[in-house]
């Protein structure tokens, strides 16, 4: 629908932004190197659906447009600072999509043969990001043999490759926006796909976080690579993630740290999950006690290490999160 003011024509406000997932138009394929080793690891079937693009909708684009009342948010601050970027906009970040914005749009589309409709759809999306300068990371043809590993450093967004220890490559990301942090801990890539397009970019490496859907994938908005950007998942360029999926297989170990995790503030047992789960781990480890992976789930193994510590401090040994234990860990 359609709304005169002041000599412009505006849209009316009644877009619901779709998630990209549920309307995409690229075909999905399997993973075109290393073939799945979800199995081998032995991780249990609910755990090997996690991280499945389908589910997600964090990165899905609104069609942006000047409006009455005006359309406002991040991904409208997201277009301003792209346009930015190409000196197209010189305006504040303002976050609302006004005349100035609109006017910016109208310019870039027309610099690059789109209809000058001021409109930002999947098209305009796309052609921001085409336009952008990506940083050249050099990978060799023969990727080395043996065990592969992923550290993401939320604080320095950096995403390192190591093959048996040793630093194989090394890429800038963008990570989680404060109110929406990228998970801290230790996960696995339990799902690999390609070519969903928009704000996933061009390739999916899902991870097996046990609350809400996270992973590593490419993106259509290239300057934000090396902010905090995201509604939690890890951003790069998508000629970065290409590379990365070639060279890393399913069931790869990713560990995501930087910044401290959250404080126990409940009683945890067996079958909990949370980002506290993953603080009580962590702790454990550090104190010399095997709680396994800081995989943000309270299991077996879980609840050994902390009978072991409440054997060794003379508390009664049931493998519950109580205050006492907390103390001793120091995660209160």
């Amino acid at each position: 629908m359609w709304l005169a003011a002041g000599g412009l024509f505006l849209y009316s406000v009644g877009y619901a932004g779709m998630c990209l997932a549920a309307s995409r138009g690229s075909t999905l394929f399997a993973a075109d190197i290393y073939p799945a080793k979800v199995g081998e690891l032995d991780i249990p079937r609910d755990e090997a659906q996690m991280g499945k693009l389908e589910g997600a909708c964090c990165e899905s684009d609104r069609v942006l447009y000047y409006a009455d009342p005006l359309m406002a948010g991040e991904d409208v601050e997201e277009l301003q600072r792209g346009l930015q970027h190409l000196g197209i906009y010189h305006g504040p970040l303002s976050g609302k999509f006004d005349r100035r914005t609109m006017e910016a749009v109208i310019a870039f589309q027309r610099q690059e043969g789109l209809t000058p409709d001021g409109v930002v759809g999947p098209v305009t999306w796309q052609a921001l990001a085409d336009d952008f300068p990506v940083p050249v990371v050099e990978v060799s043809g023969q990727v080395p043999e043996g065990e592969k590993e992923i550290v993401v450093d939320v604080s320095r967004r950096q995403l390192i490759v190591y093959i048996d220890g040793k630093e194989y490559q090394r890429y800038p990301v963008a990570v989680g926006l404060g109110k929406t942090p990228t998970p801290i801990g230790e996960f696995r890539i339990v799902q690999k796909s390609m070519n969903w397009g928009g704000g996933f970019g061009t390739r999916w490496l899902g991870l097996n976080v046990p609350w809400g859907i996270y992973g590593i994938h490419g993106t259509n908005k290239p300057w934000s690579i090396g902010t905090q950007a995201s509604a939690g998942c890890i951003r790069m360029f998508n000629r970065h993630v290409e590379q990365l999926y070639r060279i890393i297989p399913e069931g790869t170990l990713v560990r995501l740290v930087g910044r401290p995790s959250d404080p126990v503030k409940r009683h945890l047992k067996p079958g909990r999950t949370g980002q506290d789960v993953v603080t009580l781990q962590l702790a454990l480890t550090e104190k010399g006690y095997d709680a396994g992976l800081a995989d943000a789930r309270y299991g077996q193994q879980t609840a050994a290490a902390v009978k072991q510590l409440q054997a060794d401090y003379g508390l009664y040994p049931d493998g519950l999160g109580w205050p006492d234990v907390y103390l001793l860990l120091g995660v209160r």
